[in-house]
């Protein structure tokens, strides 16, 4: 009996069967919509479940990843070996508010969490409506955009160690800073995020809102999969600003482009693999290097084999 057999009885035992998929694609669990099969992919519903999954995989010794939306991530040809497990909205992303603080589960998406807290007059979530990710992703890269970052927000993060212990981390202990956090080097699962926001206007919120979808939708290729914006932004600099000052809009490998609309994003134009999206991403570093003396810093996170 291979391991993943033995695995999937163990499971069966702690998890209903449709939180679980042996050989899974990873073409249809990433918005870059690239990547080999993981070995299994399991979607637990609350934070018990999770203990219990990182329970058995260490009992059977095997490699774990964590994925939310599967934004921000490339996953390489050969897939994914070992366990991942995947925070989705459906199985794990219940929010709810208490006066001017909201839990949001790690699989609920941002957008979800945006318009939740606008419905209950609250502000300080607008910024995130357009990120195409969860919100324990947010967390986990301290996503940001126009005029705000998680770190303004978070207020407490209740998370699952490897060894399958409930923590919680607040504050400093959450080591937010750009594009990054502790939950990048602790392998903790983030399973629920406490929000702080404050009292706002519904209608000035809804605008707010309005106006950051309008200026994503006029600027960003929405029209193809990719993993969001590629690079980290330089010191002093804006990574799409130096892609596209270097004349590389619309360069191709294979089914990768960088996009013709905003030079920030490597877009999936047609069946594009993950080697050519890293050929791509490597030939555009070496450019721009050549002509602006700038080392480009890829942000999406690169998983798999």
């Amino acid at each position: 009996m291979s391991w993943q057999e033995s695995f999937g009885k163990k499971l069966e035992e702690k998890l209903s069967r449709e939180q679980f998929v042996f050989n899974a694609p990873m073409t249809e669990h990433t918005t870059f919509k690239i990547g080999g099969a993981a070995d299994i992919l399991i979607f637990p519903k609350n934070a018990q479940e999770v203990a219990t999954v990182f329970k058995l995989i260490d009992e059977f010794k095997i490699p774990c990843t964590i994925l939310g939306n599967g934004s921000n991530v490339l996953v390489l040809d050969k897939g994914i070996r070992g366990a991942v497990i995947k925070f989705s909205d459906t199985f794990f992303g219940n929010i709810r508010a208490e006066g001017t603080k909201i839990f949001a589960c790690a699989g609920a998406k941002l957008k979800d969490v945006s318009n939740f807290a606008a419905e209950n007059n609250l502000c300080g979530m607008e910024f995130a409506v357009g990120i195409p990710g969860s919100i324990g992703g947010a967390v986990f890269m301290n996503a940001g955009a126009y005029d705000g970052e998680m770190k303004n927000v978070v207020a407490q993060v209740t998370a699952v160690s490897p060894t399958g212990e409930l923590k919680t981390f607040v504050g400093e202990d959450l080591n937010l800073g750009y594009r990054q956090s502790i939950f990048q080097t602790n392998g903790c699962a983030i399973c629920e995020v406490e929000l702080n926001l404050t009292q706002g206007n519904f209608d000035e919120i809804k605008n707010k809102m309005a106006d950051f979808t309008q200026k994503r939708e006029s600027k960003q290729p929405l029209e193809f999969p990719s993993a969001g914006s590629t690079f980290k932004r330089p010191k002093g600099y804006f990574a799409g600003t130096l892609i596209d000052q270097t004349g590389l809009k619309g360069l191709r490998v294979g089914g990768a482009m960088v996009s013709e609309k905003h030079a920030g994003f490597v877009v999936n134009a047609g069946n594009a693999t993950a080697a050519d999206v890293l050929n791509l991403i490597e030939e555009v570093r070496r450019r721009v290097k050549e002509v602006h003396g700038v080392t480009l810093t890829p942000e999406v996170r690169i998983i798999g084999e």
